[in-house]
């Protein structure tokens, strides 16, 4: 079966996820979808310590066991993806069954920033939304999803989060194939991309 790798990078609260939830609900088992965020590493340390952690810089990802994942993927093999809890901020003991697809969505802010991984995406999305809207999706995320407060949000997104988009998103964008503006609410862009994805469908053996 011949596969592509489509990375769907941006900021936090840029829309990457819903866009990926778009074309994931049009095209069903021809794709499969990998989050960057499920490979956070594992922390041996108290939740008040892991509370504190950097979320946002590379080093808190296992890149390389997502890189070897993508591989075996792309090889015809299913992988058994980690599982992260955002509420205690740390990778579970579950992993989840990801099987091999004809399109493989690999989403998260970073993925466009480590060149090994960035050199096996066929098709490179940079996600681009306002960062007044992008901090709000996030607080409301965060706040609704993640049992967080508002003012642990505000922190967070001062002290690490805002610091590490200027340091490593945004610079990746220029590694991007397609700009989309507001994510998977940009239908023209992804009437484009689901086009691409149509084409390769019909022509995968």
């Amino acid at each position: 079966m011949s596969t592509i790798f489509i990375g769907i990078a941006g900021g936090t609260g840029s829309g990457k996820t819903t866009l990926t939830e778009h074309l994931k609900q049009h095209f069903g088992d021809d794709i499969s979808v990998v989050h960057h965020d499920s490979y956070y590493k594992r922390q041996d340390r108290p939740f008040e310590e892991r509370c504190q952690q950097n979320y946002d810089h590379p080093d808190a990802f296992d890149t390389a066991l997502l890189v070897e994942h993508l591989r075996a993927l792309r090889d015809g093999k299913a992988i058994r993806c980690p599982v992260y809890s955002y509420v205690e901020h740390q990778r579970t003991e579950e992993t989840e069954l990801i099987k091999p697809s004809k399109v493989v969505i690999v989403e998260g802010i970073l993925i466009l920033h480590d060149p090994t991984l960035r050199d096996m995406l066929d098709i490179k999305i940079f996600v681009e939304t306002d960062a007044d809207v992008r901090i709000l999706r996030r607080a409301l995320r965060d706040v609704r999803d993640r049992g967080r407060t508002l003012q642990s949000v505000i922190t967070q997104y001062l002290t690490t989060v805002k610091p590490m988009h200027e340091q490593f998103v945004e610079p990746s964008r220029k590694y991007a194939d397609i700009i989309v503006l507001e994510g998977g609410h940009n239908l023209v862009a992804l009437d484009m991309i689901m086009q691409r994805i149509a084409s390769h469908i019909a022509t995968a053996e």
